[in-house]
């Protein structure tokens, strides 16, 4: 569901006995505001320079980024809540434990690379960020009991990459097709119209202003799937077969880094040697064409593609 205005989400699932979230807060109508606006800092350089040996100056190395954390400065407010003192104090410390609860994260905490999803609108554009929050640091203050806490959180995110709220997903089928198409002899000239006059099948533009990560999910009845993306890379698998209604899924963000089958058992052994490792699937911004090939006698393969624009800011 789209955000309103100046709006923030905390959302991640649930985990056995420990709850999900869906925790809305940064305007006036959600009774948790934004004392001052937010702050998003990023991680100093983490620098490869070396010294020269004997002289002045330092060689440049390969640099690294850690993450961006973002800092909320919120006012718990629950003054309207209740018409004595007593009922504001408690509706007070109730909505400040709900925050807690929604900061607290233990669900997302206890899984291994898994991040929580921080969206939020900001200028009309809906943007979201993976990561974990972290910080949840409700202030002493006389005013609770009159129905008013504020409150510092914050937010660590995997990486210093906003991406789209908006995911994006191709379908491509395989190439090329079983021959259904036209029976010669043909004359010339031949003409198309329509979308495909245009546009090429498999044709991905990366939109933002960062490369992105695809995601690609391989559907059978295929066997020795391969996704390429002309002129850049190509994964490939080996003694990989899909029967109908099966699916491989090639994931290379960060936080999940998978090749899975039906999303439970890993094939990423059935890559070849020559594919790309999965840090290296990233795609710049700009046009890519993606080609799915195999052995499928039915033509009823295809694979998508899903994508998130990327942004270094909001």
């Amino acid at each position: 569901m789209p955000l309103r205005e100046g709006e923030w989400n905390l959302s991640y699932s649930a985990n056995g006995v420990h709850p999900g979230a869906n925790f809305t807060f940064g305007t006036v109508g959600s009774g948790y505001y934004l004392l001052e606006p937010y702050e998003i800092t990023y991680a100093d350089v983490d620098a490869g320079d070396t010294p020269m040996p004997r002289e002045d100056g330092a060689r440049f190395g390969e640099d690294f980024r850690g993450q961006a954390t973002i800092t909320f400065e919120v006012g718990v407010d629950t003054v309207d809540d209740a018409t004595t003192l007593l009922g504001r104090h408690g509706a007070n410390l109730d909505a400040v434990s709900v925050m807690g609860q929604a900061w607290d994260g233990k669900a997302v905490r206890k899984r291994m690379a898994t991040p929580a999803v921080l969206r939020t609108t900001q200028g009309g554009r809906p943007r979201r960020f993976y990561g974990r929050p972290r910080k949840f640091a409700p202030a002493a203050s006389k005013l609770t009991r009159q129905g008013y806490t504020p409150v510092v959180a914050t937010f660590v995110c995997v990486d210093s990459t906003a991406y789209d709220d908006t995911e994006k997903t191709l379908r491509v089928d395989l190439s090329p097709p079983p021959h259904r198409g036209l029976v010669g002899p043909l004359k010339e000239p031949l003409s198309m119209t329509g979308q495909g006059a245009t546009k090429t099948p498999g044709e991905v533009v990366i939109g933002g202003q960062r490369p992105t990560w695809p995601v690609i999910r391989i559907y059978g009845p295929i066997s020795n799937p391969a996704c390429e993306v002309v002129g850049s890379w190509k994964a490939e698998f080996t003694g990989l077969a899909l029967a109908a209604g099966q699916y491989v899924t090639i994931d290379p963000r960060p936080w999940v880094r998978t090749v899975l089958r039906n999303g439970g058992a890993s094939v990423a052994g059935a890559l070849t040697r020559k594919s790309p490792r999965l840090a290296d699937m990233l795609l710049p911004v700009g046009r890519h064409d993606f080609i799915l090939r195999g052995s499928d006698a039915t033509g009823l393969s295809y694979m998508t593609i899903s994508w998130r624009d990327a942004y270094p800011y909001l």
